[in-house]
């Protein structure tokens, strides 16, 4: 099956004309008839009459308005092209890159998105399986382009959405298999391979560094901490900058003390999703031969209630020294995160990004749609916004004033962990900024858009891979 996307704004398909003699006039008649018109992911499948093509079949994808294709929506009309050919059972698709686009990003964008179809999220079903399986070989056409370029281009395409699928098969796991050990083992397993080291900092270790605040989540749970730091360290990558990326893990979430409502809790095994993205945008970065210095920290725990739990009003030192009061247990990613951030910068970040689902108040601002951005300085923000919206991630800046700041005041320590309801996000993200020493730093709030709660025409429901374009893209940007 050959897929063609055509834009709503009177696309006439000159640049095939061929396509519409190749089924007998049927393309040309659902066009005139207005029975396909181009609209967003609409479909029109015309079987291939003659012998001009090598495909049995001819399928239109409504690709929308054309000033409306950016890198976001050009992988999602691969992804919905490519869960097509899977629900078809198609044995071997092609993606045609339309002339006016530039079809050097076209292609690693339509390799992207077809690869996404890819994923499987049904790993635990022992009966009938969801009926369609992905196509054998799948094919860029992308005619009068240069061919290096274009197997260059396609072969990173590839390597992202790969990348981005395994971050999804993490999040995807139940917490009683995805232990944080077993998070671990698996990020290891993921990394070595392509040529990162990965240390694996166990409960004593962190111990000796003073991580007060990791360890104060972790141990409510019979299942211990880790803490593991992935390294892309070229030979003839410069000593700086150093890129920081440092990915929430937990593993589940109960809330703790301060327990969360039973309904919806079973989605809580995606609370690592920060993590996950790290991981596997430092196994892209390694496999694409991204030319610098790259560390990712992954603190791993499983937030449970139980007799040894943090409880609401404790005192806990970070390994930085300062004391954070827990107003509530379930503010428990952003304690893991500084002393994370802590230890990047310890070993020589000069940049950082963290990852994080961090709160249900971004998920209130913005919706499933996209990602809280907060940073300083404001140029480092825009520099990974820029990132974001190159891989196909969108993301929105969101406000750091100084009130906020002011709102996390303890009476009995130096900080609180939860400020309440009000500019939660943005309250959230000022703790983060509390534990980096004055180095660019941002903060991506992924709490809505890491799961998706209904199944699109480009995405199953499920675990998305959010943020690993976006990191991915940073690590691979020329200047920092």
């Amino acid at each position: 099956m050959l897929f063609v996307p055509v834009f709503e704004d009177d696309d006439r398909l000159e640049d095939v004309p061929e396509l519409d003699a190749a089924t007998s006039g049927d393309i040309g008649r659902a066009r005139d008839s207005g029975e396909f018109r181009g609209k967003l992911y609409e479909y029109f499948i015309a079987r291939v009459t003659t012998g001009a093509y090598q495909a049995a079949r001819v399928a239109l994808v409504g690709a929308g308005r054309r000033s409306d294709a950016d890198p976001e929506r050009l992988r999602r009309i691969a992804a919905a092209c490519g869960y097509t050919a899977r629900l078809r059972s198609i044995s071997s698709a092609a993606l045609l890159v339309r002339n006016g686009c530039d079809p050097i990003k076209t292609a690693e964008f339509g390799a992207d998105g077809m690869s996404y179809a890819e994923f499987d999220s049904g790993t635990y079903k022992t009966g009938d399986r969801e009926a369609g399986r992905f196509p054998d070989r799948v094919v860029i056409v992308a005619p009068g382009a240069d061919e290096a370029a274009l197997n260059d281009a396609v072969f990173r395409g590839r390597t992202i959405g790969e990348c981005a699928n395994r971050a999804r098969g993490l999040a995807n796991e139940p917490a009683n298999v995805l232990t944080p050990r077993e998070f671990a083992s698996r990020v290891a397993a993921m990394s070595v391979p392509v040529g990162l080291s990965v240390e694996i900092l166990d409960e004593d270790r962190i111990r000796e560094l003073g991580m007060g605040l990791l360890l104060g989540v972790s141990q409510g749970s019979a299942e211990p901490a880790r803490l593991v730091v992935i390294r892309h360290d070229p030979p003839d990558a410069p000593e700086t900058p150093v890129l920081g990326l440092i990915g929430k893990g937990v593993t589940f979430d109960t809330g703790g003390v301060s327990i969360k409502p039973a309904d919806g809790m079973e989605r809580m095994k995606d609370d690592m999703a920060g993590g996950a993205a790290v991981a596997a945008a430092l196994r892209a970065l390694a496999i694409l031969k991204a030319p610098r210095r790259v560390i990712g920290i992954i603190p791993m725990v499983e937030n449970a209630v139980g007799g040894r739990a943090t409880r609401p009003g404790d005192v806990l030192t970070s390994a930085s020294g300062t004391t954070v009061e827990v107003i509530n247990t379930d503010a428990e990613g952003r304690l893991i995160l500084a002393d994370a951030l802590w230890y990047a910068q310890e070993l020589g970040a000069t940049h950082l990004v963290d990852v994080a689902t961090l709160t249900g108040a971004c998920m209130v601002a913005l919706g499933r749609s996209a990602s809280g951005l907060f940073g300083s300085p404001d140029s480092w923000a825009e520099t990974v916004r820029a990132a974001g919206h190159r891989g196909g991630d969108r993301l929105w800046t969101l406000p750091l004033h100084e009130e906020y700041r002011d709102m996390l005041r303890s009476e009995i320590a130096d900080i609180i962990n939860s400020a309440g309801r009000w500019a939660g996000a943005s309250t959230a993200a000022m703790f983060l900024r509390e534990f980096v020493k004055g180095r660019p730093w941002a903060h991506l709030d992924i709490a809505g858009t890491a799961w998706a709660e209904d199944r699109r025409a480009y995405q199953s429901k499920g675990a998305t891979g959010v943020a690993v374009r976006t990191l991915t893209e940073l690590g691979l940007t020329p200047t920092l």
